[in-house]
């Protein structure tokens, strides 16, 4: 296949630092470039000039964005951080940022150099961009049974992968060794390993202890041949509840892990800040060996997929955020949020020891940080008992087969053990009228 020339520049630049990661790129990724020579360019050299026809804005004569009365009245920010474009990759004032704070959330990463975040509009749009990245139609993405349903949609209608999955838990406990084994079912080569603590739907994190076990065996992995993506989507990152569990991102273990290992880590503020819909993500690339040239070519053609879909993210979102990371509250009311969090999930874990009948009916799958929950039925299907809960409970919840998804996050403090009493009752009905 043919690339032009900017975007076999890239190529070049990737191949000579490590051609391992050139292998990884979908054929839509090795295509993929930033474009530097043509109307960004332009305009970037016509900036200053006194008079500048180049961008697609509409500014007063005084040179301010042109913008309606009624909506600039409401906001409290400058109109260029408002109404303007925001670069493809992001402003850069946020994409430092974000990285600082990477950091410092995740003292093991003190030492290795990772990417520039580039910035997407929120985390689905950049496990899209990888996807555009690193997806050919064929490939497989291994990931846990018990996962966001999102990624299909993703990965498998937009992309053609397959979702190659193994049972999430051994026991209570990470399965490492079904990890282990679906890696190993596969060909030696390319694989694309996806995962998600705090997972969604489950709400676990693995131990320090699985973590180790699974940076192992993804070396093992990289050691034997195997050129791994691994895809860590952190959008829960930071509400851990107990301790032992790991509080740092997988990132942090395995971005220095092994030449054959290009970690993309999927993270922002839309679960850390609760701003749900501010639409704003970020991206961040980390290998052994990872040098600038290296990074540099990555996030270009991340920024080029980008170009190429939405243009770019939000530039009133990033400018808010910026401003409330250098608020002096800005902690504080990060740690009272978290302490709301957290109560409710102490709250589960004591409704569901004290209430032992419960256990005639489901059993609550292992649960420690994030937004949820589940419970999955001694037997059935959870649908029934979803549309019981709707009917005669008032209740919502999510259906995934045998197991029933439950967002603590979103429930009153006082309305958790109804909400559990909820769900044994339903299931006490659908079971009932089952057996006749």
């Amino acid at each position: 296949m043919k690339f032009e020339v900017q975007a076999q520049e890239l190529n070049t630049k990737i191949l000579a630092e490590n051609e391992h990661v050139f292998a990884m790129l979908s054929e839509k990724g090795k295509a993929i470039y930033f474009p530097k020579r043509g109307i960004l360019a332009q305009t970037a050299e016509a900036t200053g000039k006194a008079i500048n026809a180049t961008i697609g804005t509409a500014l007063e004569d005084d040179g301010l964005p042109m913008c309606l009365g009624s909506l600039w009245k409401q906001l409290n920010l400058v109109k260029k951080n408002i109404f303007s474009y925001a670069p493809s990759p992001g402003r850069p004032e946020i994409r430092a940022a974000w990285k600082k704070m990477m950091y410092v959330k995740n003292p093991s990463l003190s030492g290795t150099e990772v990417s520039l975040p580039v910035v997407t509009s929120a985390l689905t749009h950049g496990l899209s961009m990888a996807g555009y990245l690193f997806c050919n139609p064929g490939d497989a993405i291994i990931l846990p049974d018990l996962f966001w349903e999102n990624y299909e949609l993703v990965f498998s209608q937009a992309f053609g992968a397959a979702m190659a999955t193994y049972p999430t838990f051994a026991g209570n406990a990470f399965n490492v060794d079904g990890l282990r084994s679906r890696i190993n079912s596969l060909p030696r080569g390319k694989k694309i390993v996806l995962l998600n603590f705090p997972n969604n739907p489950t709400g676990y994190t693995v131990t320090e202890g699985e973590a180790a076990a699974i940076k192992k065996v993804l070396v093992d992995a990289a050691d034997a041949g195997d050129d791994i993506v691994l895809l860590i989507d952190d959008a829960y990152f930071g509400l851990v509840f107990e301790k032992g569990i790991l509080r740092e991102s997988l990132f942090a273990m395995l971005a220095n892990a092994h030449r054959r290992i290009l970690c993309v880590k999927f993270d922002g503020p839309t679960k850390e800040d609760y701003v749900w819909g501010f639409r704003v993500g970020f991206v961040t690339f980390g290998i052994q060996d990872g040098e600038g040239g290296l990074f540099g070519a990555l996030e270009a053609k991340l920024s080029g997929a980008i170009r190429g879909s939405i243009s770019n993210a939000s530039n009133i979102s990033q400018s808010l955020l910026l401003n409330a990371y250098s608020d002096q509250n800005y902690e504080a009311e990060k740690k009272d949020k978290y302490g709301v969090l957290k109560r409710r999930f102490e709250k589960m874990r004591d409704v569901l020891a004290r209430r032992t009948e419960y256990g005639s009916v489901f059993k609550a799958l292992p649960f420690n940080s994030g937004y949820f929950m589940c419970v999955k039925l001694q037997s059935g299907d959870a649908e029934p008992v979803r549309q019981r809960l709707l009917a005669k409970y008032d209740t919502g919840v999510i259906a995934q087969g045998p197991v029933i998804r439950i967002a603590f996050s979103a429930t009153p403090y006082d309305l958790l053990e109804t909400l559990l009493d909820n769900i044994y009752k339903a299931a006490c009905d659908v079971l009932r009228e089952s057996n006749g």
